[in-house]
């Protein structure tokens, strides 16, 4: 829940009209009818806001640049696909941890990292460290693999580094390309982004989707349902109106976050989500989420006795945004492992 200032003295008339016109912007920004300015160019100068929780933040950001195939964006996104940063997860095979190492590729990899003296799969400080040292060690495995050496490097670690080298790079399993294709995606979504971020195409339908839904009384857990009257809290409306554009995101305001890149406030375009939180530095703290339409409001369903409705965005809790896409979204992980 989060405090909201309704819109007053906005009539349905205006506030339709004032959606019309944003989703026409928004169809018009995404077709690049307007020109100029969006590029869609993006690499990681460095990690966006909050994306990794504060308490891990150096260490993904000093033992990101260990060696040229990894970055701290691509560190965090291997980290986040496998433990949703959970230092206790354990998965049914036994992998453990933050990185989620198996015992034996542990015992073989597992460095000191925070010079304690002991290996521990169960500490960040050990465990993170480790993961890059790995990462680097697969990257020299195959170094003279054809094609790029980033994806070579995921490659190995999915199906070895002897796959990667037979096929003279990616292997042509369908596990190993989804799980490249995967993380270099993930990447994005922890990475600040260079230039500007391309608009989403799908927008317009969602906010279309959100903008039908004003005035439906707030319900927490509420997923609009018939059984539920059509009712929704945040994340429920949000994960709605991009199901209806055929993008589908997980449940969870703090789990959307991931699905895509994130603009900068002075970015944002009508359809981007926008999120809130009391912790600034911790994504995984975000408890609200609503969906931008342009002047500096969100259509969200603010909290238990409200109704969806329009609110502003400008607020000392937010977080950041993100800029789905159907990519971003299927990239997420489903299952993490459990504590």
């Amino acid at each position: 829940m989060r405090k909201a200032w309704l819109i007053a003295g906005t009539s349905v008339g205006a506030c339709l009209l004032f959606i019309a016109l944003l989703v026409v912007g928004t169809f018009s920004a995404a077709s690049g009818l307007f020109g100029g300015g969006v590029n869609g160019k993006s690499g990681a100068v460095g990690l966006a806001k909050g994306a990794v929780p504060a308490r891990y933040q150096a260490l993904v950001q000093t033992w990101g640049n260990l060696c040229p195939a990894i970055n701290p964006a691509l560190l965090a996104a291997q980290l986040y696909q496998e433990s949703g940063w959970n230092p206790r997860a354990q998965s049914h095979a036994a992998a453990q941890g933050i990185a989620q190492f198996i015992p034996g590729t542990w015992a073989a990899h597992g460095v000191d990292g925070d010079k304690d003296g002991d290996r521990d799969v169960w500490d960040p400080a050990d465990a993170i460290p480790s993961a890059a040292t790995y990462d680097c060690k697969l990257a020299g495995y195959v170094k003279k693999a054809g094609g790029d050496p980033t994806n070579n490097m995921l490659a190995a670690y999915n199906a070895g580094a002897y796959a990667v080298i037979r096929y003279g790079g990616v292997p042509p399993y369908k596990e190993t390309q989804n799980y490249v294709k995967v993380i270099r995606t993930l990447e994005k979504s922890f990475a600040r982004p260079i230039g500007r971020v391309d608009p989403s195409r799908q927008a317009a339908g969602a906010i279309d989707f959100a903008q039908r839904q004003l005035g439906t009384k707030y319900l927490w857990g509420g997923n609009g349902t018939p059984e539920q009257d059509g009712r929704f809290d945040c994340s429920g409306l949000t994960q709605a109106a991009f199901k209806t554009v055929g993008i589908d995101l997980p449940r969870v305001a703090n789990d959307q976050y991931n699905a895509g890149e994130h603009p900068s406030r002075d970015e944002l375009l009508p359809g981007d989500l926008v999120f809130f939180s009391d912790d600034l530095t911790n994504s995984r703290a975000i408890r609200h989420v609503g969906l931008y339409v342009g002047g500096g409001y969100m259509i969200n369903a603010p909290r238990p006795g409200a109704v969806i409705r329009f609110d502003k965005i400008d607020t000392p809790d937010y977080f950041g945004a993100t800029r789905v896409t159907e990519d971003g979204a299927k990239s997420l992980p489903t299952h993490p492992p459990t504590a």
